[in-house]
C-alpha cells in the first residue's frame, strides 16, 4: 500500500534538530568505573603490546565518488537497503564532506526518500561548514514530510548565511512554510493523491477503509464520443516533453470528508476544471503532451484533496505512469467570501525540483479577465507551439472562460458517470451553467464542441432542462459534432 492510498496523516512532531550540529572529531577514552561489590581486576603485564583499536581509515576521494555512484545505481534499481548501506559506509569515514552530503541528500531526494534525507544528512548538517546547497535540499526534506517547524529552523540557519543569491529562493521557502503553517491551524489534515490505474488502501476515516481510483484524461473531455470524426486533435509527431497535471486541493473546507461524498459544486468543478483546461491547452501546442489526473473514492463519488501535494505524492505518480512524466502541476484553490486564489507549482521531474508557482486571484467581476490575461502569460512560459494550419482545430481560449473552466469539470463528471466510474447520484449538470457556457458558444468551435457533449450526455441521463441547445459556432465541425450527438 503506497503513500496515495491513504490520506497522509501528519508527521509527528519531530524535534527541532539543534542549530550547527557537529560530529566530534574523537571521542575521549576512560577506563570503566568499579562496579559495587565486585573486585577490579587487574591485568598482568603483557609482554607484547597488544593491538591498537582498529580506526576507520578514510577512502581515497575517487573512492568516497565511486561509492556515491555506487548507491546512485542502487537506487536506479530500487535497491534502497543497498544504498542505505552504502551512505553509511561513507558517512562513517567522509560525513564531514559538504560534497558528499549534497551529493547524498541530492540523490534521495530525487527517489522520494525524504525521510532518508533526515535521517541521515540532518544530524550532521552544519550550514557554515557545508553551505546552502545541502541546507536546501534538506528545507525541502522537512516541506515533502509536512514538517514546518523543523524547515523554518534550517531556514534560519541558511537566512543567517546571509547570501544575497539566495535571498529571493528563500523568501519563496518562507511563504511555503507560512501556508503549511496557516493549514495546520485550520486543523487541515493533507490529503494523499492517488496513484495511476486502482489501488485498494484504508485511511484514517473512523475505521472505514478507502479505495482510491484514478481516472486519466488524456484527451479534451469533448473529444470523447467525436473520436471517429478525425481532424480535431492535431497529430503529434518526435519528442514531446510530459506532462501531468494534478486535480487542485480546495482548502478551507471544515469537513472535506463529508464535502465529498455530496454531488459536485462549483470548487469541486473548479478543482478538476482548471487542471483540465491547462491539459487540453496543450494537446493543441506540437510540443507538448499532457493528461489530467483525477480520483474518486469506491467508485461512490471523487476523492477531494484539502492540501496540495507533496514531493513523494509526485513521485509515486511518476514512477506508476506507463512511459514516464518530464513535468508535474500541482496547486491548491482557496474561496474566501467572493475572492478566488488559485496556487499553480510547475515540478520538474528529472531534478526533482520545483521550477515556478503561479498565483491567480479573481473575483466574479475580474474572472474572465484575470483568467484569460493568466492563460496567455502561461502558455508563453510554456513555449505552446501552435501546430501547422490544417492540423486539428486552431486552438484559442474561449471567451467566457470562467464559465468554460467549470462547465470542463461538469463534462467529465457526465462521462464519469456514463462510463459507471461515478453512480448517477453524482451526476448534476446545473441548467443554468450550461446557459452561461452557451452564452458564448457562439464564438468559439471549442466551446460550441463542449456545450454539445453537455447536452447530449445531460439527455442520455435525462437530466432537465437540457431539451434545447443554445446558439452554437457556424462552423462545419459543429455541424458534423451535432450529427455525430445526434441532438
Amino acid at each position: 500500500m503506497g503513500l496515495l492510498d491513504r490520506f497522509l496523516p501528519k508527521t509527528p512532531a519531530r524535534p527541532t534538530p539543534a542549530p550547527s550540529p557537529r560530529l566530534p572529531e574523537e571521542h575521549s577514552r576512560s577506563e570503566p568505573a568499579p562496579v559495587a561489590g565486585v573486585p577490579v581486576q587487574i591485568p598482568a603485564p603483557e609482554t607484547t603490546p597488544p593491538a591498537a583499536p582498529a580506526v576507520p581509515v578514510a577512502p581515497s576521494a575517487g573512492g568516497v565518488l565511486t561509492r556515491l555512484k555506487d548507491a546512485r545505481e542502487a537506487l536506479a534499481l530500487k535497491d534502497r537497503a543497498g544504498a542505505l548501506a552504502i551512505y553509511e559506509e561513507v558517512l562513517a569515514v567522509a560525513g564531514d564532506r559538504a560534497d558528499v552530503l549534497v551529493s547524498i541528500s541530492g540523490d534521495l531526494g530525487v527517489k522520494g526518500h525524504t525521510r532518508e534525507i533526515v535521517d541521515l544528512v540532518a544530524p550532521r548538517y552544519d550550514a557554515e561548514r557545508h553551505g546552502p546547497a545541502t541546507g536546501i535540499n534538506l528545507l525541502q526534506a522537512y516541506l515533502a514530510l509536512r514538517d514546518p517547524e523543523a524547515a523554518q529552523h534550517v531556514l534560519d540557519l541558511l537566512f543567517a548565511l546571509n547570501r544575497p543569491e539566495l535571498q529571493q529562493r528563500l523568501l519563496g521557502f518562507s511563504n511555503v512554510i507560512a501556508d503549511m503553517m496557516l493549514l495546520d491551524t485550520d486543523g487541515m489534515a493533507a490529503a494523499a493523491p492517488p496513484v495511476e490505474g486502482t489501488a485498494t488502501g484504508d485511511a484514517p476515516d473512523g475505521g472505514q477503509g478507502r479505495r482510491i481510483d484514478l481516472a486519466t484524461i488524456s484527451k479534451p473531455i469533448w473529444y470523447y464520443g467525436l473520436e471517429n470524426m478525425g481532424g480535431l486533435l492535431p497529430p503529434k509527431e518526435g519528442k514531446l516533453r510530459r506532462v501531468s497535471f494534478g486535480q487542485l486541493a480546495v482548502l478551507g473546507l471544515e469537513d472535506s470528508a463529508g464535502v465529498m461524498k455530496r454531488p459536485e459544486d462549483e470548487l469541486g468543478r473548479l478543482s478538476r476544471g482548471i487542471p483540465l483546461w491547462l491539459a487540453e491547452t496543450l494537446l493543441f501546442s506540437s510540443n507538448w503532451s499532457s493528461s489530467t489526473a483525477i480520483a474518486t473514492l469506491k467508485r461512490e463519488h471523487y476523492g477531494l484533496f484539502n492540501a496540495d501535494w507533496a514531493p513523494e505524492h509526485i513521485r509515486q505518480l511518476v514512477d506508476n505512469t506507463e512511459g514516464g512524466i518530464d513535468y508535474v502541476f500541482t496547486g491548491a484553490l482557496r474561496q474566501k467570501n467572493a475572492d478566488y486564489e488559485l496556487v499553480l507549482r510547475l515540478w520538474e521531474v528529472k531534478k526533482f525540483r520545483e521550477r515556478k508557482t503561479f498565483t491567480v486571484r479573481w473575483t466574479p467581476a475580474t474572472a474572465d479577465q484575470v483568467l484569460a490575461e493568466f492563460h496567455t502569460q502561461w502558455c508563453t512560459f510554456m513555449e505552446f507551439a501552435a501546430c501547422p494550419a490544417g492540423q486539428g482545430l486552431v486552438y484559442s481560449s474561449p471567451p467566457n472562460v470562467r464559465d468554460y473552466i467549470e462547465a470542463l469539470g461538469a463534462g467529465l463528471t457526465l462521462f464519469l458517470v456514463e462510463k459507471q466510474v461515478l453512480p448517477s447520484t453524482q451526476a448534476v449538470l446545473p441548467a443554468e451553467l450550461a446557459g452561461r457556457l452557451g452564452a458564448g458558444a457562439a464564438r468559439s468551435d471549442i466551446a460550441s464542441l463542449l456545450a454539445l457533449s453537455l447536452h447530449a450526455r445531460a439527455q442520455r441521463l435525462a437530466l432537465s432542462g437540457f431539451e434545447t441547445l443554445p446558439v452554437l459556432a457556424a462552423s462545419p465541425v459543429v455541424e458534423q459534432a451535432r450529427q455525430v450527438w445526434a441532438v
